[in-house]
């Protein structure tokens, strides 16, 4: 059997591993059209080789968009237990990826169970894990600490990591002077912040950036850039900080990709929706189309309780325009950790915006789901349509509380239905009414 190291470098190698046949296969490609795509950094298939159970995906803007969950213990809500719950449950809904954020606690159990038991694609931010890990002061920690803990979550079997390399110390003068209106809301971008500001040192994770990729490419793992400078408000939008960082993002992008480690590059934060495009537009320009994540984006600060709809507004633009990969967020963002109906609706939300996005994208098959839908409607087949509802539970439950006196109608429209009164005209039947 030919040897490779990662999947980029099987592809450049000409070696078809079953996860690129698997991810061809649920893309409709051909697979030597993806191996390319794979070869060129354009797609990404984060595949740890020591996540034995991964059912593989691909991140690229020409495929499917795929989004990701985030979940974890805090040292407020504790219970493990109720995140492996959470962790089902996205699963059973259809996310693609599960990003553990465990800031509490034993990381570790909770994460290499991750590993064992889920077929999503896992990552996480192995900085919140330094100070757990060494159970120091961040201050103490050094550069070398960092790295272990990388490796750590490598050897462990994450399938990307984020790590908040593009910002240096020109960051923290650029921070000070500009007066951004919400500073750094990235938490790892923050500690990697503070750990500068405390310390008099360069970036651990751009100083030492050639060792990190060195781990990456033994274990293969994906490397997520993390924007540590992404808008936290839509004041921040678009500012030095932002696009600065971004351009260094790029740099490292191209340095990943000469060692073979696959790279998805992080984007906004909080945007208005006239920003949206043209951000996209610039990563693809700077990372050379390198998958991009996006957290959202959310197009307006004003909505606390209601953030998966501003996320979802934000992220079917973003999408549409060349994102890859959504980040979900959900009513309790900016609020609290989320629940597990907190995070159903999240990942609706964001379900929502990656399919409408792929409708506009023209993806191949996705229109197929709606046509069915519409046919179904047509026929006035609720079974059908519940089936293929994105929430089946929800559309059977409205349709249940207030039943209509007859099966072909529902109680808005009863017999003034259009589409029954079309059905029945075309067919030559008498149309009652009354």
């Amino acid at each position: 059997m030919a040897e490779y190291t990662t999947q980029m470098d099987a592809a450049r190698k000409g070696i078809l591993t079953k996860e690129m046949e698997a991810v061809a296969k649920k893309e409709n490609m051909e697979p030597a059209a993806l191996m390319e795509l794979v070869a060129k950094g354009q797609v990404a298939i984060p595949a740890n080789k020591n996540h034995k159970c991964l059912n593989p995906e691909g991140v690229g803007s020409m495929l499917r968009t795929k989004i990701n969950v985030n979940l974890g213990v805090s040292r407020d809500c504790k219970d493990y237990n109720v995140e492996m719950e959470k962790v089902q449950g996205a699963v059973a809904m259809g996310a693609e990826a599960i990003m553990d954020l465990s800031s509490h606690g034993d990381t570790r159990e909770f994460r290499r169970k991750l590993c064992a038991e889920c077929p999503a694609m896992i990552g996480t931010v192995p900085v919140y894990d330094s100070v757990i890990h060494f159970q120091r002061p961040l201050d103490e920690l050094t550069a070398q600490d960092f790295l272990e803990v990388v490796r750590s979550h490598a050897k462990d079997g994450v399938d990307f990591v984020t790590l908040h390399c593009g910002i240096t110390r020109k960051t923290i003068q650029q921070i000070k002077e500009q007066g951004r209106r919400m500073n750094i809301v990235s938490r790892g971008g923050s500690l990697v912040f503070a750990w500068m500001c405390m310390t008099g040192q360069e970036n651990p994770f751009y100083e030492y950036y050639d060792e990190l990729l060195d781990i990456c490419r033994e274990y293969d793992v994906t490397i997520s850039l993390g924007d540590a400078c992404r808008p936290g408000c839509i004041d921040d939008a678009s500012d030095v900080c932002q696009i600065e960082e971004l351009v260094r993002l790029g740099e490292l992008t191209q340095r990943a990709w000469d060692k073979d480690v696959q790279v998805m590059v992080e984007g906004p934060g909080h945007m208005p929706m006239d920003q949206i495009a043209a951000n996209m537009k610039i990563q693809q320009t700077l990372c050379k189309g390198a998958p991009f994540y996006v957290l959202g984006p959310l197009v307006t600060d004003i909505a606390p309780g209601y953030d998966h709809i501003t996320s979802a507004i934000g992220g079917a633009i973003a999408a549409s325009s060349g994102a890859a990969f959504l980040c979900y967020v959900t009513p309790a963002e900016h609020l609290a950790l989320p629940d597990l109906q907190d995070m159903k609706e999240g990942i609706i939300a964001s379900k929502i915006a990656a399919h409408a996005a792929d409708l506009a994208k023209g993806i191949k098959g996705a229109a197929d789901w709606d046509n069915k839908m519409s046919d179904a409607r047509k026929k006035l087949d609720w079974e059908a349509q519940f089936a293929l509802a994105i929430d089946p539970e929800k559309a059977r439950r409205y349709r249940e509380k207030a039943a209509p006196e007859h099966d072909d109608t529902c109680s808005m429209c009863g017999k003034f239905c259009a589409v029954r009164s079309m059905n029945k005209a075309l067919s030559g039947e008498y149309i009652d009414v009354l």
